[in-house]
């Protein structure tokens, strides 16, 4: 494959982006850019995200290089989760991302209410 065939069905590319840009992908990039987390905290940090999801997340975004899982031989067992090398890279992205639809929030909120009000035939919005 040659980079730039992302739209291409085939590009081996696109499952990357598929984890990346997952429900929860963005989420916990942004949550361990934030430092090491134990799949606890990490649950607790990313609001909303299921034990099977986060364990399926972190599952795809170490097989992508994205993220580093450690065991650490104390009692009783845990495991930390940090960025890799990789996952500091995009991360800085995906953080410049959520920035950017911060301060966009209001402009999106508003193109929203235009919208419904559109549908539903209320020309004072």
């Amino acid at each position: 494959m040659q980079r730039g065939e992302l739209l291409n069905v085939n590009c081996p590319s696109r499952d990357v982006l598929k984890h990346l840009t997952s429900r929860w992908g963005v989420l916990v990039l942004i949550a361990l850019s934030q430092g090491t987390h134990r799949f606890s905290e990490l649950r607790r940090k990313v609001g909303g995200v299921s034990e099977k999801m986060l364990a399926q997340t972190l599952s795809w975004l170490e097989d992508d290089g994205l993220i580093v899982r450690k065991s650490l031989p104390v009692m009783p067992p845990h495991v930390e989760y940090s960025l890799s090398e990789l996952g500091r890279e995009v991360g800085g992205i995906v953080e410049g991302l959520a920035d950017w639809i911060e301060t966009h929030m209001p402009q999106i909120a508003r193109a929203r209410q235009e919208k419904r009000a559109r549908r539903d035939g209320d020309t004072t919005a």
